[in-house]
């Protein structure tokens, strides 16, 4: 199993309600969430603003820690793992940023970015494994030479998801990555997407509000609603038989294209 994950609770200091003097008050945001993922698996998480998405995606990743429950990764608990000892995990979890223009360092060469978490890992061959990266979301390896403002918002997205696989990880979080894409460029992204999953065996967890983008790529859903998992199944079982009125309610929202058609 990739994930396990047990009565995960996570709570963040409310900022609009601090004290003039003393701490914050905390405000829960992750609420006893339970679930597996299997390697090998796409899941999708998908829920309205708020729901909780992004913060259950960071504690996956334990960019925060969670204040109760457990994440195991791969069979190891990484629940509160110091992070001297996560620094020799993370290679085998990344994550592609729904932003590239803020999550990639303008003053740096596309090259430098790709290759500035092989050095961090001390990776051998890293100009050889950068051109290898470029290849694989299919950009010109001539683009290590440019700067993200160079380049259109589709092909910085390639760049950011270069950075992720150049590592070879086991596992990738995909948080909106195409929402602030036009239509074509999005068609081209989840192409490559796709075709990365099968091709290098990844394991993946895709953040979206668009469920038929969900439906397309993902084998299995978790829907969150206030912090808590509402439903969970077959990407095919939550779709065809919902459960949950606030599933039913988001299928109802948006209008599904026929799930067999390739996107682009």
């Amino acid at each position: 199993m990739m994930y396990e994950v047990r009565d995960l609770h996570l709570s963040l200091p409310d900022m609009t309600r601090k004290p003039l003097l003393g701490a914050a008050p905390r405000i829960e945001i992750l609420k006893g969430i339970t679930f597996d993922l299997p390697k090998g698996a796409v899941m999708g998480i998908v829920g309205g603003s708020g729901s909780g998405k992004s913060t259950l995606g960071r504690a996956m990743l334990r960019l925060l820690e969670p204040t109760g429950g457990s994440v195991h990764f791969n069979g190891t608990d990484i629940t509160h793992l110091p992070e001297d000892t996560l620094r020799g995990m993370r290679q085998q979890f990344q994550m592609i940023f729904q932003d590239p223009m803020s999550s990639l360092n303008p003053r740096r060469r596309v090259g430098g970015i790709i290759a500035g978490p092989l050095r961090l890992h001390r990776m051998d061959n890293v100009p050889t494994r950068v051109n290898e990266a470029l290849d694989m979301v299919g950009l010109p390896r001539s683009f290590a030479q440019r700067y993200p403002h160079e380049l259109s918002g589709g092909q910085r997205q390639r760049v950011g998801i270069a950075r992720a696989i150049a590592l070879r990880p086991a596992f990738i979080l995909a948080d909106e990555i195409v929402s602030g894409l036009d239509v074509s460029s999005q068609a081209q992204v989840l192409n490559l997407l796709e075709e990365l999953v099968r091709e290098l065996g990844l394991t993946l967890a895709f953040i979206s509000h668009d469920l038929s983008v969900i439906r397309r790529l993902c084998d299995r859903v978790l829907v969150l609603h206030h912090g808590e998992v509402v439903e969970a199944g077959t990407t095919e079982a939550i779709f065809e038989a919902p459960q949950a009125e606030y599933t039913r309610t988001l299928l109802d929202a948006i209008p599904l294209p026929d799930p067999d058609q390739r996107w682009g």
